[in-house]
């Protein structure tokens, strides 16, 4: 059975690492938040509220990739061919250029070869988009305790975002629906994209 990508994507406060996780439950497959694989110089700038420019960004989703590559070449080794075989990763992906590194059609030129990402035809990408007002997100940020993303930065987020709807293999759901419902969006979704795996 081909292996899947799941990328659950959408601006800081959309909930995204909360509903990946109940995907990763409900699939029962390994669970990453993109986040973790920030390195140092990266969770720095955006502690002191400095954004990340696309040089910072490219290595580090080219590691999301190959991330996702990994857990899924292990998890076919080790555990049975029956259900969803994949991964569940949480990453804000706000370009198209971005995530088409995510899906693997796209390889930066400063990239080191060894990072090369997996053809996409042999780990097939679907993104799950929160979608939702400034406002809700607004009220969720300033709930959020310990996070190293400033609110001020929202709007930065909201103006750089391309929204994926419209492109393959997008699943779009909605921000203040509850985690349950959203689940069961994806979950019909990805059965009318004909995913094997999924009942």
């Amino acid at each position: 059975m081909k292996p899947v990508f799941i990328l659950v994507m959408g601006v800081s406060g959309s909930g995204k690492s909360t509903l990946a996780a109940a995907l990763s439950k409900e699939f029962n497959m390994p669970l990453f938040d993109a986040d973790d694989l920030h390195p140092k110089s990266n969770v720095e700038k955006m502690s002191s509220g400095e954004p990340l420019t696309d040089a910072d960004r490219e290595p580090w989703l080219e590691v999301v990739r190959t991330t996702a590559q990994q857990a899924c070449a292990e998890q076919q080794v080790d555990r049975p061919a029956v259900g969803l075989c994949g991964v569940v990763i949480a990453c804000s992906a706000l370009r198209k250029y971005y995530r088409d590194i995510l899906r693997g059609t796209h390889k930066p030129s400063g990239v080191p070869s060894h990072l090369e990402p997996p053809e996409p035809h042999t780990l097939p990408t679907y993104i799950v988009f929160i979608s939702g007002s400034r406002e809700t997100l607004v009220e969720r940020m300033n709930a959020r305790k310990g996070h190293f993303m400033k609110t001020a930065l929202l709007d930065s987020q909201l103006q750089t975002l391309e929204s994926p709807e419209g492109e393959e293999n997008v699943i779009t759901v909605d921000l203040e629906a509850s985690t349950d419902l959203q689940v069961r969006c994806v979950k019909e979704r990805l059965h009318e994209l004909r995913v094997e795996g999924i009942k």
